[in-house]
């Protein structure tokens, strides 16, 4: 399928522009375009990764002439460039709108206009119910993406969505925040021990997105099923891995915009859900605006259905999760460096 093909990807030089790499550049792809807004982490990149293969575009989705450069000849999109910050948007909510919202537009119809054949849309489950900036604009980039599906034919641009929970040791996660507090000695802080948060690996996110490039049509959003862990149980797992088991923790509450649980899918999508085994697939409602002749024929009993969400999946216990850290390349690292291994 990537066989002498282009791949962009914005947002490129983050935690999942890195592990498409990881994955993508010893195979027959003919190019991979990094598009981001930040040229010290692409500097870095090219370093690190020093291959023909990889081209870099300094631009950002908000302004739609330096998209328009990055697309033309793409064969396909993993559309990842975002605001992700809850608290941050929180207070800036007009930048995650600019951003989250409008950015999306512009690479969506720049991938139209260009002819790109697939692009996939990453979200999160902040989405779902949303609370907070972050989420709501998270929501309306998702609606963007399917209300830009329904005009295109088969055949000709794809657009399909992605949604996740918590990507474990992603930039901005907690993970990372708690090794360096046990590494510098400083007191671990939990908002809520008892919030729990949807656990998936990196890989486990490109897996979801190739799932949905390779299975999707027009206007699906895909969801993976994973497994859930309190923040509480994250916690005395890292310090007992890293041998502080002792490592001091306090309790600061609830961030702003924060949830106890979060939701992968709502009760309403549960209801035409169709569950692929490893993954939810909720297709497009592709009716129009003439409600009336669907008004006798409505089947669907959303009573009957329950929400997908972190307090109601598998809930990891300590083996488990460990089991799912040890299988990072960042956690590998720091034991290493903890010389625990």
């Amino acid at each position: 399928m990537f066989k002498n093909k282009i791949l962009l990807i914005t947002g490129g030089t983050g935690s999942f522009g890195n592990a498409v790499l990881r994955g993508f550049l010893n195979t027959d792809i003919k190019e991979i375009r990094i598009f981001s807004r930040d040229e010290k982490k692409q500097d870095d990149m090219r370093k690190r990764y020093n291959n023909d293969k990889l081209k870099f575009y300094l631009g950002d989705v908000r302004d739609v002439n330096s998209v328009n450069d990055a697309v033309r000849g793409v064969d396909f999109i993993f559309h990842a460039a975002a605001l992700k910050q809850v608290p941050s948007c929180e207070f800036h909510p007009m930048q995650a709108v600019k951003t989250n919202i409008i950015g999306t537009e512009n690479v969506l119809n720049t991938a139209i206009n260009e002819k790109v054949k697939k692009v996939i849309v990453l979200s999160t489950d902040k989405a779902v119910y949303p609370i907070n900036a972050m989420g709501i604009s998270k929501a309306m980039m998702e609606r963007v993406a399917v209300a830009k599906s329904h005009n295109l034919d088969d055949g000709k641009t794809m657009i399909a969505c992605t949604r996740y929970g918590n990507v474990m040791a992603s930039r901005g996660s907690v993970i990372p925040l708690f090794i360096e507090q046990i590494r510098e000695g400083k007191t671990i802080t939990i908002t809520n021990p008892a919030m729990t948060r949807f656990m998936m690996s990196l890989d486990q996110a490109v897996d979801l997105v190739m799932f949905a490039f390779n299975n999707g049509v027009n206007g699906d959003i895909f969801v993976q099923k994973a497994p859930a862990s309190t923040v509480e149980l994250l916690a005395n797992s890292l310090k007992n891995m890293l041998g502080k088991p002792e490592h001091e923790v306090k309790i600061i509450g609830t961030r702003h915009g924060e949830k106890l649980y979060e939701t992968l899918l709502t009760k309403e999508e549960m209801v035409k859900a169709i569950d692929m085994k490893e993954y939810y697939r909720i297709p497009a409602d592709n009716r129009d605006l003439n409600y009336n002749k669907f008004v006798e024929d409505g089947k669907e009993v959303i009573t009957e259905a329950g929400e997908y969400h972190s307090h109601n999946t598998h809930r990891l216990n300590e083996e488990e999760l460990k089991a799912m850290l040890l299988d990072l390349y960042e956690i590998q690292d720091e034991l290493k460096e903890f010389r625990v291994i």
